[in-house]
């Protein structure tokens, strides 16, 4: 597969979201692994993304929405995905500006280390180009939070993403690694967990049931044991409701819930 070639308008809006978004640092940096991988974090709406497609500290290409790469679904995506929940009054002024960060959209997800998830029948493109980005020596980022709450830290996976690991296995013979990843905005810092290892010899759903499970696990464990500080959550909703994570000394040491 021939590498994208960057545009100068996105080199540009790069340095600008560089020079003026939260400078993360990496922690457990020494759990990934030294092959290809796959990095399962939280969203934290805009910050999950941004963060880790500057400051990913190896090779890497991270699972996006494919309607934000194509001139003619941008704006319907955007406006269901992102603004939908508004209240209604206020529908016309987020139609408005969903066509207008269209080109935007367009020019940064077609640049940016980015592969396109899709929904329908184009999610094979999706696994296809994932698996020639892990030979070609890329670990993969993705975000799988959907619209169901889990708990104050994450929302519910979509499981569908550990797939990948199945059909990687049938190409290469070679089973992957999930490393877990907490997010943590307010406190400027992407957090790596030790990785979890594909196991091909068992069923795809409970691959995908443990394999959800295990990284959900990790990535709340590592929030609660930090000091208190603010969640970013999945949906962008009032910033007075954006919940808080509990110390560790405070963890109840539930599964599902700080």
């Amino acid at each position: 597969m021939e590498e994208k070639k960057t545009s100068l308008i996105y080199c540009i809006i790069r340095w600008f979201v560089w020079l003026f978004s939260p400078k993360f640092k990496v922690e457990g940096a020494e759990n990934l692994p030294k092959e290809p991988c796959v990095i399962v974090g939280n969203h934290s709406q805009m910050y999950g993304p941004v963060g880790c497609e500057l400051y990913t500290p190896v090779k890497h290409e991270i699972w996006c929405a494919g309607e934000m790469m194509h001139w003619d679904e941008v704006s319907a995506y955007a406006f269901q995905d992102f603004w939908s929940y508004k209240p209604r009054w206020t529908h016309w002024y987020f139609r408005i500006l969903s066509k207008l960060i269209t080109p935007l959209s367009v020019c940064v997800f077609n640049n940016a280390h980015t592969i396109p998830v899709y929904h329908d029948t184009r999610l094979i493109t999706t696994y296809r180009e994932s698996i020639e980005k892990l030979r070609g020596g890329s670990s993969i980022v993705i975000f799988p939070e959907k619209y169901e709450r889990k708990d104050n830290i994450l929302y519910a996976f979509q499981d569908k993403f550990v797939d990948l690991a199945r059909f990687y296995y049938k190409k290469t013979g070679m089973a992957l690694d999930f490393v877990p990843l907490y997010i943590a905005p307010k406190r400027k810092t992407l957090y790596f967990g030790e990785p979890i290892r594909f196991d091909p010899t068992a069923p795809i759903d409970r691959e995908r049931e443990r394999i959800c499970d295990a990284i959900h696990d990790a990535i709340v464990e590592q929030a609660c044991s930090l000091p208190e500080h603010t969640v970013i959550p999945y949906r962008n909703i009032r910033k007075r409701d954006y919940p808080k994570n509990i110390p560790f000394e405070d963890y109840t040491h539930e599964k599902t819930s700080c």
